[in-house]
């Protein structure tokens, strides 16, 4: 199951961000990298903890715990801290697939990586490559997004950034832990859940509508209960 969300954050907030971010220290991607990734990976990152990190990714976590489509398609238990990477110069980053377990820094709490996440802080016009490209049992999903906008996918997918060879595509990336670890089960929640909201924006004031909408919220939670892990 691959996510658009729009507008995460605002026009505004990508600014600010974006000063932010510009005025810190980047260093070689690699140093967050596991054995196998490290070695297709060639971009730039803000080192976890920074300061500039630590400010915009409370901005990202803020914004994120007010999106509904995000809290219905993740369902959320553990986010980890977002970090940032740039690509210039042909810079890319080869085929991988995610660590399975990440260590939150300074601690020894862990995180299962069920979902990755990418968000976009340059406009698509602005850069040429620089494409997130998703593979699953469907094909190759090539995404690329406005500003401000961010895209989930299933951490077990394969996936990579194609070489930016004009300008730079700047971006935070970062892993949650789902309630929910299976993606099929997920995606089974967040169909029905859309289905119960467009039912309850059109039933109008139609008694066996409500019914239905309360039946089928009741399968929504009862499933919940059955599938979650805490």
């Amino acid at each position: 199951m691959l996510i658009t969300i729009p507008d995460v954050l605002s026009p505004e907030e990508v600014a600010d961000a974006r000063s932010i971010l510009e005025g810190a220290e980047w260093i070689d991607g690699r140093v967050t990298a596991g054995h196998q990734s490290a070695r297709a990976k060639d971009n730039q990152q803000i080192s976890e903890g920074h300061p500039a990190a630590e400010k915009v990714g409370g901005m990202i976590l803020a914004a994120l715990s007010k999106n509904p489509l995000f809290i219905t398609s993740a369902l959320p238990l553990r986010i980890f801290p977002p970090l940032f990477n740039r690509y210039a110069g042909g810079q890319s980053f080869g085929t991988h697939v995610d660590n399975a377990i990440r260590q939150f820094p300074g601690s020894g709490a862990r995180i299962r990586t069920d979902l990755s996440a990418t968000l976009f802080f340059e406009e698509p016009e602005n850069y040429d490559g620089g494409e997130l490209c998703v593979e699953d049992t469907y094909g190759v999903h090539r995404v690329k997004l406005p500003a401000g906008s961010m895209v989930l996918y299933p951490s077990t997918s394969l996936h990579h950034v194609t070489p930016v060879t004009r300008g730079a595509r700047l971006c935070s990336f970062f892993w949650l832990q789902s309630m929910i670890r299976d993606d099929g089960k997920r995606s089974l929640l967040l169909d029905l859940d859309l289905a119960i909201q467009r039912l309850g924006n059109d039933m109008g004031e139609h008694d066996a509508a409500k019914k239905t909408a309360v039946q089928l919220t009741g399968v929504y939670h009862n499933l919940l209960r059955q599938w979650a892990e805490m």
